[in-house]
């Protein structure tokens, strides 16, 4: 399914929906911050994902990540929550989606990096080398916030 993302954009699609999703800030020992390629759109982005009826948003981190990583995380913390009504992501099938998502703080615990149906590429990426990836901002905002390591979660 196709995937395109509107941020503060005037002409963007009224939303039609909001869903409980996770991002997951994974950095590794050298600093290093976990990082996918989409599929639906070919930006680079952290893994993360909708969370599923009988799980925790914390259960939801761990399953996302693997599922499409290849990496086990284990959840330490709380970047912030990010819900801006002005970015909106169109899916093909009609759906319009108010963004809503909780980024967490993940260290990895085993695996390896491995591409899945949802991530053409993975890849840990050190943060000088953020610049030269496709990246869109509201990642970009939460990486930047995950290397802050505020002492409150960011809530916006």
């Amino acid at each position: 399914m196709a995937r395109t993302e509107h941020y503060h954009d005037p002409n963007a699609p009224r939303a039609n929906s909001i869903v409980v999703a996770v991002s997951i800030y994974v950095r590794d020992e050298h600093g290093r911050v976990l990082l996918i390629q989409r599929t639906d759109n070919g930006l680079w982005s952290l893994p993360g994902g909708g969370q599923e009826i009988g799980e925790s948003v914390a259960g939801t981190a761990v399953r996302e990540t693997r599922e499409e990583t290849g990496i086990r995380v284990e959840v330490t913390g709380i970047v912030g929550v990010y819900s801006d009504p002005g970015h909106v992501v169109a899916y093909s099938d009609g759906e319009i989606r108010q963004q809503f998502s909780l980024c967490f703080r993940a260290v990895p615990v085993i695996g390896t990096p491995t591409p899945s149906d949802e991530s053409r590429d993975v890849r840990w990426v050190a943060r000088d080398e953020l610049a030269v990836y496709d990246i869109h901002p509201s990642t970009l905002l939460r990486i930047t916030h995950g290397y802050a390591e505020r002492p409150q979660p960011y809530i916006g």
